[in-house]
């Protein structure tokens, strides 16, 4: 960076200083102040790797502990009605099928969870809420469910990558993972 660089307001896009808006999103641009970090909206704290990370934690066990049961009860009543005579018989694509389906399930309520959380009123799953954490737009306002939803697909992406993705929240400037880049999105704490 120069002292001729300057930033999008919006998304912090580092543009050329000629330029009088953002090539990114249209947004207004600033100057650029060297080694100025830009400060989260509202004067808030952004969200770390680390606290990010337990808050997941606590999330998949909040998951788990919902879909554990029903998985179990699920795979005993497979196994009770298909093998109670003979225990020397192969599964049969019936198992296969009922794994694929809870695999469905599981997908299906993380992203629902995740999302609906997000979007809400809360502005974060119950382990982000436990860190008093928010998601936010890049202005620090509420998220959209379909932006939620992006977000949660695009981590799929910062896990396919080794996690690679996830790990770039502890070197990143406002503390963004690669999800929350391509989303749009900040972690904020307070």
């Amino acid at each position: 960076m120069t002292e001729a660089t300057v930033f999008c307001n919006q998304c912090g896009q580092a543009v050329n200083v000629a330029a009088s808006f953002c090539t990114r999103c249209g947004g207004t641009l600033r100057p650029a102040i060297p080694g100025m970090t830009i400060a989260a909206p509202g004067g808030a704290q952004y969200g770390g790797f680390w606290i990010r990370f337990v808050a997941s934690l606590i999330d998949g066990a909040v998951v788990y502990i919902v879909l554990g049961p029903i998985a179990v009860i699920l795979i005993s009543g497979y196994f009770a009605t298909h093998h109670a005579f003979d225990r020397r018989q192969p599964p049969d694509a019936g198992l296969f099928v009922m794994i694929g389906l809870m695999a469905m399930v599981a997908g299906l309520s993380s992203w629902l969870y995740e999302a609906l959380m997000t979007s809400s009123s809360k502005q974060g799953t119950l382990g982000k809420m436990v860190f008093r954490m928010k998601v936010t737009d890049l202005n620090g306002a509420r998220i959209s469910f379909a932006r939620a939803t992006g977000r949660f697909l695009a981590k799929i992406l910062s896990g396919m990558i080794l996690n690679i993705g996830y790990i770039m929240a502890a070197f990143t400037e406002r503390k963004q993972a690669l999800h929350d880049m391509i989303a749009g999105t900040l972690v904020l704490r307070g």
